[in-house]
């Protein structure tokens, strides 16, 4: 390593972290009328403590190779979680994966990595920057250099403008130095809106180094002597930012750990192209490039090892099946050679480079798994192998020195490591299939961008092709008709449609135009774009979905401690039957218990006692155990995604399957979360038009939804306008129209539950339910509470309105239900599950909207507090309840459910409360994900039925329990080739998830359509 240091250095400044929630689209519950947004999002205990427990942690994934079965996972989970400090350690068969959670101040990534090599297995940390803790999850400590100081106010100013920065949790200045070190949290403030904080102050200042560090590795196209080392070496160290490398000329390789803050891959990548006058060329290596070409690898491998055993164990069975059929051919391997046959000493010369040469592998897996007092598959195959080549090697001195020739066997260890490396090489097929998901995601995105090159004046100069894995944040990239988006981001020049089905599942065009948000991954169809990019890497919408999958994969569900535990004395049990086995018969034999002619072609009990050992030995199959649930879990996560439905893991899964109700909650979710003022009465002298100026100065400062309903109407009557929306380059604009008409509000503020509250000209304002204006005191009229009650049995929501202490008028707001909504509550019926709808409104509107969309059991005027502990209520008697809502407001009850659903997630699919994550925001998707959990754990169950139901009868049958009266014995070479492809039909039985289709409402519901 070759370290560059710069500065001071800098420790982790880990601060709380907090969670910002968004609802710019509209969609939010309506809990209570005109709640405060801000006062839910703040109110999220049970998701912020899933967050903080994770406070100060880093995550690595681990590549472990060597893993044969369950024993071979829970040998390393062992190793790892014995180290201190380590949190969580999960390890996926099929991913040959570990995914660790760990405290960096008690352990390393090397303890690590040593652990599971001392386990028996190796392994390599993933160089991958998903590995740290994203930004939002951690506060940065960075320095930079302040110029134009000349004394301590110059300090103390400079300080109190930074402190009072939104993200800035501590600010240091120190004047000797001209230095100044900020704690800020990355995800509310950059680095560069601190310098021009600190220049609109009046001093130059500029972004020296932080403590942020990521990993990446380099392949470098003509890297190959020891003066290219000191090119690299000489390059690297005169980049700000590089904190430490390695360079590896074997593999063309340099790993670089570098300050995302002060320094952009990119830059790294063009230093060295450019250092060295274009004779070195680096590019990232993806991991998702890296893991395909390991399992092609792996493939190859596989396939090598099974066509050189097969090469060689053709010849030992033709000597031994065909050749003594063949008179010359016999009469020649009759021959001696020395004392031995020149027969025998072909296949023991054959059968010795299969056994120790291609069969190494087994021999090492099964000493490392020994050597830490756990069994596996490979100890079953070296057991059984061994101890038929070592009988016929001795039998083969014995007829040499004696003159008595017993029967060899050595076809049978050979042709055993044949078939069982057949059995690997189709299983490292099939489970490279079980990814397919995945790969397929991966090949969204495009591998190159356009990058627009401009001059330090904004000037157009031209443009450049990147490799899309070196974009940045801010760059502005060209996208062509008909290629894809390389990055998320904003359109900042052009008109264009985007086909957005990957995410939204609509296969309806959208279109783009300046200002509009797109997703990296998406398809640009008819006319070219200009994007900045705002988040790049696995910060993007797809990178996002493919690390959650991934995460999903990782992750065992419940059913597999089972197969675990079964994994851990399976191999014990089948040694000592095994030995049972051949003490049976064998003492059977010495008494004579069986006639003296089954053993003839044997020569002798002992012999024939032993072939039977060796095919239980052989036979028994613990990987098929081992694949059942993984295989399924990792199938059903990619095919879920391909569906929009996102799984977080095994144990969603498996809860999902057994869910007896299913909680909607209203607004957003049954409803489209469109809500449009539909009505507006006063019931006194006020004019409609200053009627609706009041309301809407009195909610102009609320986040409700309903309270945009209430804007836009007004500004719309007033204006006959739309009002502009809160996002992107409007949001100035906004607030000036507002400004413009609306009047002074001051005192606000907003009741959960029941409203808000304001005065207005020094009048007091209230706008909310009868509750808000019951305890102020003031009377709603008999006509009004009519006109008000009407309205709630249409499902509309009644907004009353009180001004200096008298009642003045009303608004009615409507939102209408999804057109699928019915049917979807019905098709849950049928499908055994009880429906369950939950909101804040009045009992009279939740009450019509229930009935609309035929749900029985209804729970109105609850609080968003409420809504989890009527989750609670139901789960008492041992229910499994699932939540549907929209992932934001109903974060306490998403997370208090067995099963959260958070449904229209688009492209916030990272909602940490919800256990499902249903992208479009269609009902319909509940089914689906109900049903494909019963579908796969279905198919699990298949899996562990196969298993179980292939070892209880394959073991015994191969133990010659048959043998007596049928005459039906399984040779050990025969057995062998059972063991391979046991388990190759679980994952084939697995595979057949991937024709999972989404169930059709019309099916569910038993309709004819004619």
């Amino acid at each position: 390593m070759a370290p560059n240091l710069r500065g001071i250095q800098l420790t982790s400044a880990a601060g709380p972290r907090g969670i910002s929630a968004r609802g710019d689209d509209g969609n939010l519950e309506d809990v209570r009328l005109l709640d405060s947004y801000d006062e839910e999002a703040a109110a999220l205990p049970e998701w912020t403590g899933r967050e903080e427990a994770d406070k100060g942690v880093r995550r690595i994934q681990v590549r472990v190779t060597g893993m044969t079965c369950s024993a071979c996972t829970s040998a390393v989970e062992g190793a790892i979680s014995a180290l201190p400090g380590v949190a969580r350690a999960s390890v996926s068969l099929l991913q040959n994966k570990a995914h660790v959670v760990f405290d960096p101040n008690l352990v390393k990534d090397e303890d690590i990595r040593d652990a599971i090599e001392d386990a028996g297995f190796e392994a390599e940390v993933l160089p991958d920057s998903k590995n740290s803790q994203t930004r939002s999850q951690k506060t940065l400590s960075g320095q930079f250099t302040i110029g134009g100081m000349t004394c301590s106010a110059c300090v103390n100013s400079i300080e109190g403008i930074l402190s009072k920065l939104p993200g800035v949790k501590r600010a240091v200045v120190a004047l000797a130095t001209s230095l100044g070190e900020v704690e800020y949290d990355p995800s509310v403030i950059t680095k560069d809106e601190i310098v021009r904080a600190i220049e609109d102050a009046g001093f130059d200042a500029a972004f020296l180094q932080s403590n942020e560090q990521d990993k990446v590795l380099l392949s470098v196209v003509g890297f190959s002597s020891i003066s290219d080392v000191h090119v690299i070496q000489g390059i690297l160290r005169n980049l700000k930012g590089v904190k430490q490398f390695e360079a590896n000329i074997s593999l063309s390789e340099v790993e670089v750990i570098f300050d995302p803050e002060a320094l952009g891959l990119r830059s790294i990548v063009d230093s060295i192209e450019k250092g060295s006058n274009g004779k070195l060329k680096a590019s990232v290596q993806s991991p998702y490039t890296l893991a395909t070409s390991n399992h092609v690898e792996e493939a190859s491998k596989m396939l090598r090892l099974f066509l050189s055993s097969l090469i060689l164990s053709i010849p030992v069975f033709f000597i031994r099946m065909v050749c003594p059929r063949i008179g010359f051919l016999n009469s020649f391997l009759l021959m001696h050679c020395g004392p031995f046959l020149l027969r025998d000493l072909l296949k023991w010369i054959l059968v010795s480079i299969v056994q120790f040469v291609i069969g190494k592998r087994f021999y090492v897996a099964a000493y490392k798994a020994l050597r830490h007092w756990s069994t596996n598959m490979d100890v079953l195959v070296v057991l059984g192998t061994s101890a038929s080549y070592f009988y016929s090697v001795g039998a083969l001195f014995y007829g040499a020195f004696t003159g008595f020739r017993p029967p060899i066997y050595f076809e049978t260890s050979a042709m055993i490591i044949t078939f069982v490396l057949l059995g690997k090489c189709l299983e490292v097929v099939a489970k490279g299939k079980t990814s397919d998901a995945i790969k397929k995601l991966v090949e969204l995105a495009p591998a190159t961008a356009l990058l627009v090159v401009k001059d330090e004046e904004g000037r157009y100069i031209g443009e450049r092709e990147i490799d899309a894995l070196l974009i940045q944040p801010g760059d502005i990239l060209k996208v062509l008709p008909g290629s894809k988006i390389p990055s998320d981001g904003i359109v900042t020049w052009g008109v264009s449609h985007v086909d957005e089905s990957m995410v939204t599942g609509e296969s309806e065009p959208i279109p783009k135009e300046v200002s509009a948000t797109v997703v990296g991954g998406t398809m640009n169809l008819n006319g070219a774009l200009h994007i900045q990019a705002t988040r790049v890497g696995s910060n993007t919408v797809l990178n996002q979905i493919i690390s959650l999958v991934e995460t999903a994969q990782l992750s065992k569900a419940p059913i597999q401690k089972f197969a675990d535990y079964v994994a851990s004395i399976f191999v014990p049990i089948v040694i000592a039957i095994s030995l049972l086995t051949f003490l049976g018969w064998f003492l059977c034999g010495l008494l004579g218990a069986y006639p003296h002619s089954w053993v003839e072609e044997s020569s002798n009990c002992f012999v024939f006692s032993l072939m039977f050992s060796i095919s239980v030995v052989v036979i028994a199959c613990p990987c098929a155990l081992g694949l059942a649930t993984p295989t399924a879990v990792m199938v059903a996560t990619g095919v879920g995604a391909s569906h929009g439905v996102l799984i977080k893991g095994g144990d969603a899964l498996e809860r999902a399957q057994n869910v007896h109700y299913v909680i909607f909650d209203k607004t957003g979710t049954l409803t489209q979360g469109k809500a449009a003022v539909t009505t507006a009465k006063v019931f006194t002298e006020m004019e409609l038009a200053e009627f609706l100026t009041l309301v809407a100065s009195a909610e102009a400062s609320s986040e409700h939804p309903l309270a945009r309903a209430i804007l836009d109407y007004a500004y719309h009557y007033h204006f006959f306008d739309k009002l502009p929306t809160v996002e992107g380059p409007t949001k100035q604009s906004r607030e000036e129209i507002l400004s413009e008409w609306l009047l002074e509000a001051i005192e606000f503020s907003a009741l959960p539950g029941r409203g808000v509250q304001c005065l207005i000209n020094g009048k007091k304002v209230l706008v909310g339910n009868r509750a808000l204006l019951a305890e102020n005191g003031v009377t709603v009229p008999t006509e009004a509470e009519n006109f008000l009650r009407d309205l709630e049995v249409n499902a509309k929501t009644g907004i009353l309105v009180a001004y200096d202490g008298s009642f003045i008028g009303l608004l009615g707001i409507a939102d209408p239900l999804k057109r699928e909504a019915a049917v979807v509550v019905e098709g849950i019926k049928k499908l055994g599950v009880h429906p369950v709808m939950v909101t804040g409104d009045n009992w009279r509107t939740a009450q019509a909207v229930a009935k609309e969309v035929g749900i029985e059991d209804v729970r109105a005027e609850v609080m968003p507090a409420g809504k989890a502990d009527v989750i609670r209520s139901l789960q008492m008697d041992g229910s499994i309840v699932a939540m549907v809502g929209d992932g934001i407001n109903d974060s306490p009850a998403l997370a208090a459910a067995d099963v959260g659903m958070a449904i229209g997630a688009g492209t916030d699919i990272a909602i940490e409360a919800a256990d499902y994550v249903l992208v479009r925001n269609s009902l319909e998707d509940v089914i689906t994900a109900i049903d494909l959990s019963r579908k796969t754990f279905a198919r699990i169950r298949w899996n562990y039925f196969f298993a179980m139901a292939y070892n209880i009868v394959a073991i015994p049958v191969a133990a010659g329990v048959l043998f007596p009266l049928a005459g039906l014995r399984l040779p050990p070479w025969l057995a062998g080739a059972c063991m391979a492809f046991s388990s190759v039909s679980v994952v084939c039985s697995s595979l057949l998830l991937r024709r999972y289709r989404k169930p059709r409402l019309t099916t569910i519901l038993q309709i004819t359509v004619e």
